[in-house]
Formats: C-alpha cells, sequence, structure tokens
C-alpha cells in the first residue's frame, strides 16, 4: 500500500493534518521531522547550527528511511523539496499530497521562534513561499488547500486518500 506524503510550507498544516488523517485511516503516522532528530540523535537547531547542507544531508537520510515504510501517513519536512533526489525516493512509493496554504495564513498562525529557518521573523515565510512555490507546485501529485477551516482540508484528503486507495496501481515492489 502506497504512503501519503504531506509536503508544503512550514506551518501550512502538514502534521497536524496528517497525525488526523493517519487516525481516520488507521495507519501510521510519521513526522519526518522527528524521526531525523531520532536517527540523528541531534536537533533540527543543531544540525543548522552546522550549516543547512549539514541539515538537508540528514534530511535525505531520513527520506530514504521512511521511503521503505509502506502505508503510511508522512509529514515531510518544508524544504524536502529542495532535493529532488528526495521526491524521487519519495514518490516511489507514496503519492505527494501538497498542503497549500497561503503565506499570510502561515504567519497568523505560526509561533516563527521555534523552527530554524523561520527565527528571522515572519518575513521569511514570505521568503520561502516564494522560493519554493513552483517546487511544491512541480513535485506534488495532488494539492489539498488549507486555507479555510482545518475540517474542510482534513474532509479533502480523506476524499482524496479514499480514492487513490482505490484507484491506485500497486507499487513495483507491492508487485514483488
Amino acid at each position: 500500500m502506497k504512503n501519503i506524503v504531506l509536503i508544503g510550507m512550514p506551518g501550512c498544516g502538514k502534521s497536524t493534518l496528517g497525525r488526523l488523517l493517519a487516525q481516520h485511516l488507521k495507519r501510521p503516522f510519521y513526522d519526518a521531522d522527528n524521526v531525523l532528530e531520532k536517527l540523528e540523535g541531534k536537533t533540527i537547531k543543531e544540525l543548522f547550527a552546522v550549516s543547512e547542507a549539514c541539515f538537508r544531508d540528514a534530511e535525505t537520510r531520513a527520506v530514504r528511511h521512511l521511503s521503505e515504510l509502506e502505508g503510511c501517513v508522512i509529514a515531510a519536512g518544508g524544504g524536502v523539496v529542495k532535493r529532488s533526489e528526495n521526491i524521487e525516493v519519495l514518490k516511489n512509493g507514496g503519492i505527494i499530497v501538497f498542503i497549500d496554504r497561503l503565506p499570510e495564513k502561515i504567519v497568523q498562525d505560526i509561533d516563527t521562534e521555534s523552527r530554524p529557518l523561520l527565527a528571522a521573523g515572519r518575513q521569511k515565510v514570505f521568503d520561502l513561499y516564494a522560493e519554493r512555490i513552483e517546487l511544491y507546485r512541480r513535485y506534488h501529485d495532488h494539492i489539498i488547500d488549507n486555507n479555510g477551516e482545518r475540517e474542510a482540508a482534513l474532509q479533502a484528503l480523506l476524499e482524496l486518500a479514499r480514492s487513490c486507495l482505490l484507484y491506485t496501481s500497486p507499487s513495483p515492489r507491492d508487485r514483488g
């Protein structure tokens, strides 16, 4: 069974919606950032303190680890799209869903202090959105709008998951 991989901006709702989706579908949920920290034995902040490249290398290792799993809901890190190899690995065994949330909505909700890339302030959200939006649009299989009520986004995700589960052909590793 394919994974459902959620991509999008930091603060767009990947983790929140991913947990809820996994509960509804009775699937395991993995937050890629948490998996990364566990695998590396360091926090994201510590990895970024070395360099962004250090963090991105760790992120790629975590993505490869997660791509070995089957039938999971995965909330990818916001910058996972910065390396096409990450998306290729995730697409191999999963459906990529872009959780689209406008930066104006994100800055209303997000605590920029707790996120290393956003520690520079709210303007960084707009800068990252401008930098990454084309990558999110390029790499997704489906888009879910999360600019209204969270429940509406969750319902759209559930409908999408159910339709993909019914109509998605088995992955090469499922064919054995």
